[in-house]
């Protein structure tokens, strides 16, 4: 696959770690998250993203129902995972930290929106006690091309 570079530009994560959860919320859109039923790391991810200040709705649905939202969000079925969330115009799919959805608001790039493949242990929501692998966010475009957004180690 081809992978260009994006012009992201770049914001401080002490910035972004500065305001405070409330005014975060207060400013932010709405997260609507669609996930199965029967996926507890889909809802740990909900937690953490309401813990950063995030106004959450969790909208439960069959695997072709939430299939469905992928395919309509535009996420490559490469950058999968399982749960997808909308936000400002943007799509979340899966694991993504809630300071890379922060960044992203901030900067608004010309993305459809955030990845994190799969689901790698460590990550939000993917919390094994110590156990932790590293992991990337990717961004994605409306013509196919991702890049590396933030690296997780």
């Amino acid at each position: 696959m081809l992978r260009r570079t994006f012009v992201l530009g770049f914001m401080p994560a002490a910035a972004l770690a500065a305001s405070a959860p409330g005014a975060f919320a207060a400013a932010a859109p709405r997260l609507v998250v669609s996930k199965s039923p029967t996926c507890g790391c889909c809802g740990a991810w909900a937690a953490h993203m309401r813990a950063a200040g995030f106004d959450v709705t969790v909208r439960e649905m069959d695997q072709a129902s939430l299939d469905a939202v992928k395919v309509r969000a535009g996420v490559p079925p490469e950058l999968a995972s399982c749960h997808t969330g909308e936000i400002g115009g943007y799509v979340v799919e899966g694991h993504v930290p809630a300071d890379d959805v922060k960044r992203l608001l901030a900067l608004r790039p010309k993305l459809i929106g955030l990845a994190v493949p799969g689901m790698p242990v460590g990550s939000p929501g993917m919390e094994m006690g110590d156990a932790r692998e590293p992991f990337d966010t990717i961004a994605f475009d409306a013509s196919g091309r991702w890049e590396i957004f933030a690296r997780h180690t």
